[in-house]
């Protein structure tokens, strides 16, 4: 099983597998039928609350990252996203944000690499 993480405004790319979206909120300047989203699982994504306090602060990342884990540990929607995962070969995670190594699809393919071994 491989699980990229890769930023929406990046080129698509066959090598891209099934493309899940992992934000709240649809990415600005995409259009649907552009962006070559196969799944979008938003209720994955940070509460409003959370994302709002992290606001991509570097500083906060640790805090961000354990607040995160707590806030989707034991969810359905943690489940339904690993279920689906399971299910293919190839799989990445698809964010908006800029920061490319402090965001929540960076968390969230660490916590699904820890329940999909």
């Amino acid at each position: 099983m491989d699980i990229k993480v890769k930023r929406v405004y990046e080129p698509y790319d066959k090598t891209d597998g099934v493309r899940i979206l992992v934000d709240r909120l649809w990415p600005r300047g995409i259009k649907k039928e552009d962006a070559h989203i196969d799944k979008w699982f938003k209720e994955i994504a940070p509460s409003n609350d959370l994302r709002k306090w992290y606001n991509h602060d570097p500083e906060k990342f640790e805090a961000f990252n354990k607040k995160y884990h707590a806030e989707i540990d034991g969810t359905m929607a943690l489940d339904e996203i690993v279920d689906y995962i399971k299910a293919h070969k190839t799989v990445t995670l698809v964010f908006s944000s800029k920061e490319l190594n402090l965001n929540n699809a960076v968390v969230l393919k660490n916590i699904i690499d820890d329940r999909v071994v």
